[in-house]
Order: C-alpha cells, then sequence, then structure tokens
C-alpha cells in the first residue's frame, strides 16, 4: 500500500465510502479543481506547500484517514522537489547600489542642514533691537 500515491490513496478511499468530488469540497471547504488536482498528484499546480499540507489534511479526516500519515506519505514523495540549488553569486551590484543610495541620501541631508542654518543663524538688518538701532544712530555715541 505504501507504493500507492497520496492522491490515489485519497481516491479510493472517497469512492470507498461512496462521495462525490463536489461532497469533499464542501466538506473541507476546498475548491473543486483542487481536489480534482489531489487526487492526480498535480500538487504543483496547488496554491503553496502551507496550502497543500493543509488541504490534504482536511481531505483525510474527511475519509477517515490519518491526516499524519497522510502527511507523512506527501513528504516522503516530495522530499526529491524540496531540495532547492543554491542561488548564484549575484555580482555586488545590489550592495553597491544600496552604498550610493545611503551616499546619495546623506549628502541630500548635508544639504538640507546646511541651508536649514544658514538660515536661522542670518543677520537681518531690519530685525536689529531698537536699542541697538538707536545707539548707532545717536549722535552722543558718534565720535566724529
Amino acid at each position: 500500500m505504501f507504493m500507492d500515491s497520496v492522491g490515489h490513496i485519497l481516491r479510493q478511499r472517497r469512492e470507498a465510502k461512496n462521495m462525490s468530488i463536489e461532497e469533499i469540497a464542501r466538506a473541507t471547504r476546498v475548491p473543486m479543481s483542487s481536489v480534482e488536482r489531489i487526487e492526480s498528484d498535480q500538487f504543483d499546480e496547488l496554491p503553496g506547500e502551507v496550502f497543500v499540507r493543509g488541504f490534504l489534511k482536511s481531505y483525510a479526516r474527511a475519509v477517515d484517514l490519518d491526516p499524519d500519515e497522510i502527511l507523512a506519505r506527501y513528504t516522503a514523495s516530495r522530499r526529491i522537489a524540496w531540495v532547492t540549488p543554491l542561488p548564484i553569486a549575484s555580482p555586488s551590484r545590489p550592495i553597491r547600489s544600496r552604498r550610493y543610495g545611503v551616499a546619495i541620501a546623506f549628502v541630500l541631508l548635508l544639504i538640507l542642514f546646511t541651508l536649514a542654518l544658514s538660515i536661522v543663524l542670518k543677520p537681518r538688518g531690519d530685525d536689529m533691537p531698537q536699542e541697538l538701532s538707536q545707539t548707532i544712530s545717536d549722535p552722543k555715541f558718534n565720535n566724529s
């Protein structure tokens, strides 16, 4: 029995219980198209690994099979597909572009800071306090 695929086991059990695909879809809340793909062992055409595992557990419970056994069979059949190659080392371009982005941001902040500082510290002739403006124009303080 271990040689049978997960989809084949589930389909046999569903048929033995005289259940239609529609009944399984309703009982598990799994779309009919997904139930058909599960029974055909077309797992790569299903949404994602987490969903596939959830669908299998729901389907197994609906036909009174042990969900853990079904998941173990599924995992054993998919073990080869889970091996993913390591990504090829990409050139250090993203790191370099990130450095340029940081440098540009720093320069822009420096320019904004300098601009703000020059506005705050800029001497204004019109804003001179009255006391100072009187002392400069007062003849008592003129030595000429």
